[in-house]
């Protein structure tokens, strides 16, 4: 017995000594980061700005590899069940917090992934058909309680989170809207523009051309805060809808039991990647803004969304396809 317990006790030793020299020396080879959607997206975007930066900072290439489909469990189950050495990291967003309530799924947001920093935070814009007499929220809230199930809104897919905001913001309000998924959020504005669609809780880097150009009507942005790149918008909470705020939110993950030492090198990279001038400069032109939270802030945000959007879902009975 006393073999037995010197054995398992140099057995333990030497595998926290390999992790502790693999971590030391960490990276020696190209570092992948899954974007589990497809390529061009907001998402893409700032995947590949942080990827290029942190090549900088680590000494070796991190090279995106777009992995879409299925509401982004594709590149989250691929991780989930990768190698936890610090060779394959993730971006998810709300998405992939979303879609397992929803649909059956293979890996867990928070029980499968070992969160390293969040990198951002951005809210919507509310935008309407120009043409339509709606210049605020409140007078959006009017005419849809005057014309119930007249006002057609858009979404980039049911269960997305632009879906479940717009759904929120239904419930907050009383009011009764028509939901009409499409594959993707820029498919749905040659629709409105032309009036078949008159709402859409839109992201700022896809709404702002047609913002500038009056095709479309902004109307608040659905943070807790203004937003940057739109400062002259209220929040849909200060135009009256008290206690509204929703963001799109992105952060690096990598597998569970990553080891620690690998994660804060991870960490302290992105963190000094956040406040680059360049850096911090593109993602407000984005509608944007840096966020560079611990791993436990991460951690504690992803059971908040969770906690939040399984409400939502459970109150409004929005099923999957």
């Amino acid at each position: 017995m006393l073999t037995l317990w010197l054995a398992q006790g140099l057995l333990l030793a030497a595998l926290l000594s390999s992790s502790q020299a693999s971590a030391q020396t960490y990276p020696t080879r190209p570092v992948r980061l899954i974007v589990p959607l497809a390529p061009g997206g907001a998402m893409d975007a700032v995947a590949r700005g942080v990827a290029l930066k942190l090549t900088s900072g680590l000494g070796q290439a991190v090279v995106v590899d777009n992995r879409g489909g299925g509401g982004g469990s594709v590149g989250a189950e691929l991780v989930a069940a990768a190698a936890p050495d610090g060779y394959t990291l993730i971006m998810m967003g709300s998405s992939s917090v979303i879609h397992p309530l929803m649909y059956p799924a293979r890996f867990d947001a928070l029980r499968d992934f070992a969160p390293i920093s969040q990198v951002t935070t951005q809210p919507y814009v509310v935008v309407v058909y120009p043409k339509l007499p709606i210049h605020s929220v409140k007078e959006l809230v009017d005419y849809a309680k005057a014309h119930p199930d007249k006002l057609n809104f858009a979404s980039s897919g049911n269960g997305s989170l632009i879906h479940l905001e717009t759904e929120l913001f239904k419930s907050m309000t009383g009011t009764r809207m028509v939901h009409v998924p499409y594959k993707g959020i820029g498919a749905a504005y040659p629709d409105i523009i032309a009036g078949n669609i008159q709402v859409i809780f839109a992201s700022i880097i896809s709404a702002q051309p047609h913002i500038r150009s009056q095709r479309i009507r902004a109307l608040a942005v659905t943070g807790a805060t203004r937003a940057q790149s739109l400062p002259e918008l209220p929040t849909v909470a200060e135009a009256g809808v008290k206690g509204f705020a929703v963001t799109q939110w992105y952060g690096v993950f990598a597998p569970a039991r990553t080891p620690r030492a690998i994660v804060e090198r991870l960490h302290g990279e992105i963190v000094k990647v956040l406040q680059l001038p360049e850096v911090t400069a593109r993602l407000a032109a984005d509608g944007a803004e840096p966020v560079s939270s611990t791993p436990q802030q991460l951690a504690a945000h992803v059971k908040a969304e969770r906690d939040k959007w399984a409400k939502v879902i459970r109150e409004t009975g929005i099923k999957g396809d």
